[in-house]
């Protein structure tokens, strides 16, 4: 299946953008329509002036404002040195400087206003955001395009360069070619001798829910394992007990492929608990999620 691509503009002014997600506009906003129907999946949500959320692609940034989904009314993050550096990364690599944010971190102004670029996306998510390769600059088809990703192209987008600096997570989801996958993965072990945030992983080595701000101010991990424990925690009401997580993510039923093993599987069999020590069996890059 082809990628659609979308020529456009980059807009943070009034956002609140982070290592994995920016707002896209359209030169024609009747290209989310053409989006849509080529992917089959879910209703895209844009504003008034048609700009979307992007999910960048195979990829997960660490958590700058993140909002437990069982209802909780705080907002937390993780450890706000690399939350940071990939974001501040991901506009750099678009083009924007000078960018002001107030205590939110929501944009007050950016130079310049808006920069071009195109997005290469197949799909919408179950949130109406489209998931997508994100560029820079003029495209190399006219807008409207239908391409196919070779590994050339991907690693001239802003996913891509992510991972190979280490400031973000591979999190890859079933929509995803195995030959993009495989490229990604090249680019997460070379950055795993020594780049950015994996010096300081604890993914798979382990670590200890010690105290409320374990996981928001000391330990770095996978995103997406990062979720699964806030919101846990918010269920249990200030308590650190992990004694129930393993029936939670049950409950949640994430179903994900351990790749080199080809076996599907639930997330809680690769989450290991001892008492407050919690680790996952597998890397990142291993693991295939099923899109929902």
């Amino acid at each position: 299946m082809p990628y659609l691509l979308i020529e456009g503009n980059y807009r943070i002014v009034g956002g609140a953008p982070d290592g994995d997600s920016i707002k896209f506009y359209p030169s024609k906003v009747a290209r989310w329509d053409e989006l849509e129907a080529l992917g089959k999946t879910h209703r895209i949500r844009k504003n008034k002036d048609g700009g979307v959320q992007q999910r960048l692609d195979a990829i997960d940034a660490l958590e700058t404002h993140y909002t437990p989904s069982v209802g909780g009314a705080t907002v937390e993050h993780q450890p706000l040195k690399f939350a940071h550096a990939a974001r501040d990364e991901l506009l750099k690599f678009l083009g924007f400087t000078q960018v002001q944010q107030d205590v939110n971190e929501k944009v007050l102004s950016s130079q310049p206003a808006q920069v071009p670029g195109y997005i290469i996306s197949k799909f919408v998510d179950t949130y109406g955001r489209a998931v997508s390769f994100v560029y820079k600059g003029k495209p190399p088809e006219r807008d409207g395009s239908t391409v196919f990703v070779n590994a050339a192209m991907l690693k001239q987008s802003a996913n891509y360069h992510l991972l190979a600096q280490g400031l973000a997570y591979p999190t890859y989801y079933s929509g995803l070619y195995f030959e993009l996958r495989g490229e990604l993965t090249k680019a997460v072990v070379a950055a795993r001798k020594g780049k950015g945030l994996w010096p300081v992983d604890k993914t798979t080595k382990g670590f200890e829910v010690k105290k409320a701000t374990s996981l928001t101010e000391d330990v770095v991990i996978v995103p997406k394992l990062f979720r699964r424990l806030s919101d846990y925690l918010e269920l249990n009401q200030g308590s650190l007990s992990l004694e129930g997580l393993d029936s939670y993510l049950r409950a949640r039923n994430d179903e994900v492929v351990v790749l080199d093993k080809g076996q599907k599987t639930g997330l809680h069999f690769l989450v290991e608990v001892k008492g407050r020590q919690v680790r996952m069996k597998e890397p990142p890059e291993n693991l295939m999620f099923l899109e929902k």
